[in-house]
């Protein structure tokens, strides 16, 4: 039995990984919810959800305390199941000009780990929010992920 590349990656001891989708879309006006996923070892870090096309240079919209609890800023909130190493961003009221490049991310000493989400908020009006309020990360996209092996 062949692995994967990347299961033969993940498998070896100092690599790390966060992976989420590649792109979601949404309608203005409703929300979007993101899921990224973490390789286990990274529980207790902080987890952060990040705006711009460059990851090092994004601005950080929400942060969570290496905590399960979630934290909410503006209209924007960040949760991490810890047991699933699953971290889940919800933007709320969001309009065209949210359209960006967004990271999923891990603080940690040194560089920090991030996986790039571009997210697409469509025109809406409110007949059609009523059927489509949310768009997850995982129905319909592919994934991408930035994987860094210390």
């Amino acid at each position: 039995m062949q692995l994967q590349p990347v299961l033969l990656l993940l498998s070896l001891p100092g690599c790390v990984s966060i992976q989420g989708p590649e792109s979601v879309r949404g309608l203005e006006g409703g929300s979007v919810t993101v899921q990224c996923h973490y390789t286990p070892g990274w529980e207790t870090y902080k987890k952060w959800w990040c705006r711009g096309a460059y990851w090092k240079s994004c601005d950080i919209l929400v942060q969570t305390e290496g905590s399960e609890q979630e934290v909410k800023r503006d209209h924007v909130s960040i949760r991490d199941n810890q047991r699933q190493h699953l971290l889940t961003v919800t933007m709320k009221e969001v309009r065209q000009s949210d359209t960006d490049t967004y990271w999923c991310g891990i603080s940690k000493p040194g560089p920090d780990l991030g996986a790039p989400i571009k997210v697409t908020i469509d025109p809406g009006g409110a007949a059609s929010l009523q059927s489509r309020t949310t768009t997850s990360g995982r129905a319909g996209t592919s994934s991408g992920s930035y994987i860094r092996c210390v």
